[in-house]
């Protein structure tokens, strides 16, 4: 797609016309009561919100929630980011070429997280969780899915790879993190933040854009993660490799209750010490990650926040605020308004 702008070079008050993805597509109301659209667009590059003034509810429904369309509008600065005000939009669907453009994926090589990754994992010591490392490993298919797989569809690491980018930061968290708490098994630790989201692999798709399989919608990923976890164990079984029951009990608590809460999707509320660690890294490394995404994502200096009109974004309704964007210990940042040269 020649004529078309990426998301992450677009300038104020520029014209924007072409096939853009579409995510979260909802219809607002304005405080006279007018209808509008509302929605964020993105490509291989990343996301920004869009406006529609004036749109009819028929219009509306004529779009996808997530999916791909072609607009014709134009970009406002708006509290510190750049929107496109939407003049027209139709739902369309991309070519494989116009995919491969409109998917955002991970700057970082698959097959290279992936090998640091197994390094990781081969430092474990404890014979069954080794066993049971060997038989996600050798799963090809479920392994190349996980190469593939985002993390989530709108929140954290929503791009191709992004699933194993998340897991190797965890891993490397975990590995810092209980050098710190030698009473931790880190083998619990490291195995848990392994396989607590592996269940992605089959709940979300990715190959005509992000959305939920139908497993995804009618299992969900935390108990599809248990239900693998059961199958890893028996093949283990069958191969003459036990895995003992009380480990196999505390590592299926890990997996259903690594969101931490209940009202967070997880299943039981994090028990063991090792459970706890898994929650919350996994916890602090989504948030961070969102936050760097939300705040400092224009750090390659196309664009400030100065340019736009604002030092705060948007609420981020995940972090539950919004973000003020400079970093002042920066060399070469820009004193605060009002402070002495």
């Amino acid at each position: 797609m020649p004529n078309r702008t990426l998301i992450r070079n677009l300038a104020p008050s520029q014209l924007v016309e072409g096939v853009y993805a579409i995510y979260n597509c909802q219809l607002g109301q304005t405080k006279g009561g007018k209808p509008y659209i509302k929605c964020l667009l993105g490509d291989r590059s990343g996301r920004t919100p869009g406006r529609m003034w004036n749109a009819s509810e028929q219009l509306f429904r004529s779009l996808p929630t997530d999916g791909f369309v072609r607009i014709e509008g134009q970009t406002q600065p708006y509290q510190g980011e750049l929107q496109i005000i939407i003049q027209n939009i139709q739902g369309v669907e991309p070519t494989e070429s116009e995919l491969a453009d409109l998917l955002p994926c991970s700057q970082h090589d698959p097959e290279q997280m992936f090998r640091e990754l197994g390094a990781v994992l081969d430092t474990l010591s404890h014979p069954a969780i080794k066993s049971l490392t060997r038989a996600y490993l050798n799963d090809a298919e479920l392994m190349s899915r996980f190469k593939q797989a985002p993390a989530a569809m709108t929140l954290h690491h929503a791009f191709l790879g992004g699933l194993l980018e998340h897991t190797l930061s965890l891993l490397r968290l975990g590995s810092a993190f209980c050098s710190l708490y030698p009473q931790l098994n880190r083998d619990l630790v490291l195995f848990g933040l392994f396989i607590h989201d592996l269940g992605k692999c089959d709940e979300l798709t990715w190959k005509r854009g992000f959305g939920y399989s139908d497993q995804g919608q009618l299992v969900g990923h935390v108990a599809t993660g248990l239900i693998t976890l059961q199958r890893k164990a028996d093949q283990c079984q069958a191969a003459g490799q036990p895995i003992p029951e009380p480990l196999l009990m505390v590592l299926q608590h890990i997996v259903l209750s690594h969101h931490g809460q209940l009202g967070f999707g997880a299943l039981k509320v994090p028990a063991t010490p090792e459970a706890i660690a898994v929650s919350l890294l996994d916890n602090l490394d989504a948030k961070t990650h969102m936050a760097i995404a939300a705040a400092r994502s224009d750090s390659d200096g196309e664009r400030s926040e100065d340019d736009l009109g604002g030092r705060f974004t948007e609420k981020i309704w995940a972090l539950d605020t919004r973000l003020y964007r400079p970093d002042p210990a920066a060399i070469g940042a820009p004193s605060p308004p009002g402070s002495n040269p």
